[in-house]
């Protein structure tokens, strides 16, 4: 027996893992390897401009509803905590406290 026929590999079953490149992240199209392929926020592949733009204004509207919600958020907590004492309305006493 050959020594190469003792050789276990450790991969009974290939299972394709697709790559990110493979396809559209909008509308699933495959990408074909000799057309262009449009990138956004560095790793999202689109077969087209327009799919692209279209992810693109769809983050942005994302953006836009959190910011809203946020800020909503925010005036929200701000009127709803009591007001703190500032620096000036507090008496400081120095000196020495004995206990016993």
């Amino acid at each position: 027996m050959k020594a190469s026929a003792l050789y276990y590999t450790g991969c009974e079953e290939h299972h394709y893992q697709p790559h990110f490149l493979d396809a559209c992240s909008l509308c699933q199209r495959t990408l074909a390897h000799n057309h262009d392929i449009f990138m956004y926020r560095g790793d999202t592949p689109f077969c087209s401009q327009e799919c692209r733009q279209e992810q693109i204004e769809m983050d942005e509207a994302n953006e836009r509803k959190w910011k809203i919600a946020a800020s909503k958020r925010s005036s929200r907590t701000k009127t709803e905590t009591p007001a703190k004492e500032t620096d000036a309305n507090k008496a400081v006493r120095n000196g020495t406290v004995a206990v016993a």
